[in-house]
């Protein structure tokens, strides 16, 4: 028997669960079905529970550093301490009974199992139907991107999960991936005492950002004892009782207990029916118009759409989805200013393009920087000052299109840059503005004063 309903939500990640609870808030009648747990990636094996061992590993990193400005301080780092407040502070041991509970509150329906689309407006869980007459909302986010190198399905290798559920340190650790989650989890067990490598395929760390950001972070790493190979790539993975033998393709060898892939996350088209919308599962990622609608009755929201792998990003998209299937007005979707933050010590916060977007989208462009240990607070800081302020300017229109912030605190000075970005705010007046002294943010005035051109 099929069942009529206003909405169904597949998937209550983040996003997803915002879109079915502000729907049900409304007065919808809405089922939302979710395989995993309720809050999806973020709360469970990303975002929270990373940003503790970071917050751990950052005690003991500044501790380290007391003796060139405060005087000898020891600490005998402790992952139980760690791994406690995972289980205890942000997933209830990976239990997902009070997000379920928050969203039935709110007046939604719970299933829990994988839904696949039968027919147009039609979702079938097992043997559960449900019509949708007012639609469908996708967000079934994104799996772990797993290379196919040689030996290493079948091996117990670790993902971001393995890594945030273990309750110790490894002695050793191979990351395959420079990227954001590789190298906060590499810098995280390094502190905690593991002998990490890094192995990234392209020429500099974190290559979605400015080089000079990898480079700054590649400096630091390597300072506290990560091993750290660029431009190179894995061939082969073999795995015994002993650990992981890790091949690259120079010839070179690395062994370690545990071997991290972080390598990227993709999202998984296949299997929930999305043909009956005429959508081409193979494509790489969902495609959706500015109303986040990827078909007549169909929208989509969060990392599925490929607009940047982010909580913020799906729950921007989720307000935008709800609005559209409520009939309200509201502003369509617009990505130029999206902030990303890499939580490493120093932290990258970046937003819109990096210069070689810029250049490769024909803009003709200015770029302006400073360094972090040269400003008056940097130089206060002394010990961990590393970072930098770099700035993309759109000269044939005198707006930022693109910003980076290297160093410590650098995702909250990214927040003047996101609302220059976002906003459009001429140079000319960022240039007139009052910067607080002396502050990790005042690097922004300086780096403005590096923009060269006729109208400085």
């Amino acid at each position: 028997m099929t069942e009529q309903v206003d909405v169904v939500v597949i998937g209550l990640g983040v996003g997803g669960e915002e879109v079915a609870g502000k729907l049900a808030e409304a007065g919808l009648s809405v089922v939302g079905v979710e395989a995993g747990l309720v809050g999806g990636e973020c709360p469970y094996w990303g975002c929270v529970p990373t940003k503790m061992m970071i917050r751990a590993s950052g005690i003991i990193g500044e501790t380290r550093r007391a003796a060139a400005i405060a005087g000898e301080a020891s600490i005998r780092p402790d992952w139980s301490l760690v791994s406690q407040r995972i289980r205890a502070e942000a997933t209830d041991s990976w239990n997902d009974k009070v997000a379920v509970d928050r969203f039935e509150g709110k007046g939604g329906r719970f299933v829990r199992g994988r839904a696949r689309i039968t027919g147009r407006g039609q979702v079938a869980i097992e043997d559960q139907v449900f019509s949708a007459r007012g639609g469908i909302v996708v967000a079934t986010g994104t799996v772990p991107a797993v290379p196919p190198i040689s030996g290493l399905a079948g091996t117990p290798y670790w993902t971001n999960r393995e890594a945030v559920a273990t309750e110790q340190p490894p002695q050793s650790l191979v990351v395959l991936g420079g990227g954001a989650i590789g190298l906060e989890l590499a810098q995280v067990f390094a502190r905690f005492g593991t002998e990490v490598t890094v192995v990234e395929a392209a020429r500099h760390l974190l290559p979605a950002e400015e080089p000079e950001a990898g480079e700054t972070v590649r400096t630091v790493l390597a300072d506290e004892g990560v091993a750290i190979h660029v431009g190179a790539t894995a061939t082969g993975v073999s795995h015994d009782a002993a650990g992981f033998a890790v091949t690259l393709d120079d010839g070179t060898t690395l062994i370690a207990e545990r071997l991290l892939v972080a390598t990227g996350r993709r999202p998984e088209l296949h299997g929930l029916g999305l043909e009956e919308y005429g959508v081409d599962v193979d494509a790489p990622v969902l495609d959706v118009d500015e109303r986040l609608r990827a078909a007549e009755g169909l929208w989509a929201i969060g990392d599925v759409t490929g607009h940047g792998a982010f909580t913020h990003v799906a729950m921007y998209q989720a307000g935008i989805a709800v609005r559209d299937i409520l009939g309200q007005d509201g502003p369509a979707a617009s990505y130029h200013a999206v902030p990303r933050v890499t939580f490493t010590d120093p932290e990258v916060g970046s937003v819109g393009l990096t210069e070689a977007q810029a250049r490769d989208a024909g803009l003709t462009v200015r770029v302006g920087s400073s360094q972090t240990s040269s400003s008056a607070r940097g130089w206060i800081h002394k010990s961990g000052n590393e970072g930098l302020v770099k700035l993309i300017e759109d000269t044939g229109r005198g707006v930022l299109v693109g910003a980076t912030a290297v160093g410590p605190h650098g995702g909250e000075v990214l927040g003047a840059l996101a609302v220059a970005v976002h906003a459009r705010v001429p140079v000319r007046e960022l240039r007139q503005m009052i910067y607080a002294y002396p502050t990790f943010h005042r690097g922004i005035e300086d780096a403005l004063r590096d923009l060269q051109g006729p109208d400085v």
